[in-house]
């Protein structure tokens, strides 16, 4: 689990929450109703998303500028407002 410095925590992100991606997974699973798995390229470390929805087993549906996908949520950490 990812703590932020204010002590927040991108695993307690709710939905429309902004977050970043911190670490680049091996791929990227889409969150459509019938998921694919897409190259990680789509998606840069760093890069700003807003959360959507929450799965279960600690996985966050985020929508990125490139698509939705599901992420753990120990590869986000939360995005400060001046971003």
């Amino acid at each position: 689990m990812t703590t932020a410095p204010d002590g927040s925590n991108a695993a307690q992100a709710p939905v429309g929450a902004s977050v970043r991606l911190s670490t680049r997974p091996a791929y990227l699973k889409t969150a459509d109703p019938m998921p694919m798995l897409r190259p990680p390229d789509l998606v840069d470390t760093g890069e700003v998303g807003v959360v959507v929805a929450l799965k279960p087993l600690e996985q966050r549906a985020v929508r990125f500028r490139r698509g939705t996908f599901l992420v753990a949520a120990a590869d986000l950490e939360p995005a400060t407002a001046l971003e």
